[in-house]
């Protein structure tokens, strides 16, 4: 496995953007540096003032810590790993983004990932696979560096009756829950901003375009309730219930579970090679 050099950005201000993307790139590139470092930020200030979004998000772990095999040879690789939190519940995952922070391991595309073919263990992703304008590129990668027995684990938005209203209404990205997915096996550069929050449950849960997964095992598929989530206001609203009225939330949302397509509001999903 080869690592990235990685380097420090911090915040980007608008009188020294320039400055640190290299003048070959395009515009597009640049826009994204600058407001995915924008978007860093905020999502840390968010994090450190809510501790109820902690506790929601610590449950998300550990369903994924969950679906993890220790036994599988490799590296546990977390493709956009964002404010890097996922680490601080498996120390031995590397963090990577597309750019670089102090506190990631490999700055990298996820359509172009820096591992020797067959040296990773378990891709995971958090909020990332709804942002994948070419799942199949992406998967083909996947295929390259995983071992034999390699897993995909995510944790993704469910498009339930209910969620497909709140998702719709109060979420920033699109749900296109009609929209064509992109099915290229190679997406070229420059890679723009992209969000389609319905992809996970259309491919993996409604079974569209079958094609995608040719070649790949859905090992594990889990749709469940998450008001506690839903109401939390997530990293960028306020916070419709306070921290102490969580556990019974939860005690809801479990109960909930039972009627996914009705309630359900996130996903954890498993692949595997065929």
């Amino acid at each position: 496995m080869s690592r990235c050099c990685v380097s420090t950005i911090g915040s980007v201000t608008s009188q020294h953007r320039s400055a640190l993307v290299p003048p070959f790139l395009t515009s597009i590139v640049t826009d994204l540096l600058y407001q995915h470092q924008i978007e860093i930020q905020r999502n840390l200030i968010a994090w450190r003032a809510k501790p109820l979004l902690q506790r929601i998000y610590r449950g998300f772990y550990l369903r994924v810590v969950h679906q993890i095999d220790p036994a599988i040879p490799g590296s546990i690789v977390e493709i956009g790993s964002g404010i890097g939190n996922f680490k601080s519940h498996l120390k031995s995952a590397i963090a990577t983004d597309l750019f670089p922070n102090t506190w990631l391991d490999v700055a990298c595309d996820c359509y172009e990932l820096p591992f020797r073919n067959g040296t990773v263990s378990h891709l995971v992703l958090f909020d990332v696979f709804h942002h994948l304008r070419a799942p199949n590129a992406f998967l083909r990668e996947a295929r390259r560096v995983l071992t034999d027995s390699g897993r995909i684990v995510m944790c993704e938005p469910y498009i339930s009756i209910c969620s497909f209203l709140i998702y719709g209404a109060l979420h920033d990205e699109p749900v296109a829950w009609r929209s064509p997915i992109n099915q290229a096996l190679w997406l070229s550069r420059p890679r723009d901003y992209y969000a389609a929050q319905g992809n996970a449950t259309r491919l993996f849960f409604r079974k569209e375009l079958a094609a995608c997964l040719k070649g790949w095992i859905i090992f594990h598929a889990e749709a469940f309730s998450c008001f506690c989530y839903l109401l939390s206001g997530g990293f960028s609203k306020k916070a419709l219930y306070p921290l102490r009225w969580l556990d019974i939330l939860q005690w809801y949302d479990k109960r909930l579970s039972y009627w996914p397509k009705c309630f359900g509001a996130r996903c954890v999903v498993g692949l595997c090679p065929d």
